[in-house]
């Protein structure tokens, strides 16, 4: 299974923006503790605002996807050399040792502050003792539709709600690479500080978007879903997860 997200209103015209479906909008998080489903409480840390710094790859050796398949250890350093969209995960989801489950997730225009989208993962379905086959990769993979409008924002915010398993985790971060074709548009890089074990987390990312010609953004538009993400989490400088994404800015037309 791969969430899906939807544009929600066009981001210039804030009265546009539709009101999230009933069950999909948790209440907000006040602080305290948070009980879990399975009936454990975790602790609820404040939420973090991270500006996000445009990666650089001057003087970054160029790596290739099936270098990095082959290597043991992937570090931020390989992936900012990556040319070109991954075609694989680099890391499998058993390197999540930390248990890091990403809840919720949505995404604001900061200039007027209109919720753009904004996405819940559905609890469990499962019944205790109950087996079946998952697909290794669900959740990895997220599919966003925008109207035409986004491309010309320049500043987004992306907050992200995500608990952790019963293991401190040091130096988490994020580095996230936006490529159409095979063309790198921009690079990101977040750091998300030190979570406390058996938390919940939320922190919003703040998104400085370069702005693109008139002929990049048509081709955008005429190209649904040729614009792709990576997503490379790390923590203590290693890879333990990776998430994909594509987009289409065709929405609305």
């Amino acid at each position: 299974m791969s969430y899906s997200c939807t544009s929600r209103g066009n981001s210039q015209d804030p009265s546009s923006a539709k009101k999230p479906a009933a069950g999909n909008n948790p209440a907000t998080d006040t602080g305290g503790t948070d009980s879990s489903r399975n009936g454990s409480p975790k602790q609820t840390a404040a939420m973090k605002v991270k500006k996000g710094c445009n990666s650089t790859d001057v003087g970054v050796p160029v790596t290739t996807e099936e270098d990095l398949l082959a290597s043991a250890v992937i570090t931020p350093e390989d992936v900012l050399g990556l040319q070109k969209i991954t075609e694989n995960y680099l890391c499998s989801p058993d390197e999540n040792v930390y248990n890091i489950d990403f809840t919720r997730f949505k995404i604001r225009d900061m200039e007027t502050g209109t919720v753009l989208f904004e996405i819940t993962k559905p609890p469990s379905t499962d019944k205790a003792g109950e087996k079946r086959d998952i697909d290794p990769n669900a959740g990895r993979f997220v599919r966003y539709q925008f109207t035409p409008a986004f491309l010309r924002l320049r500043q987004v915010g992306a907050t992200v709600e995500f608990t952790v398993g019963d293991m401190p985790i040091e130096n988490f971060r994020m580095i996230e690479r936006h490529y159409f074709r095979e063309k790198l548009l921009k690079s990101f890089d977040f750091e998300f500080g030190f979570c406390m074990p058996s938390s919940k987390n939320t922190c919003e990312h703040i998104y400085e978007f370069p702005p693109l010609s008139e002929d990049s953004i048509r081709e955008m538009i005429l190209h649904p879903y040729e614009t792709q993400s990576d997503s490379f989490y790390f923590v203590d400088n290693k890879l333990v997860m990776h998430n994909k994404a594509d987009y289409s800015y065709n929405g609305g037309t």
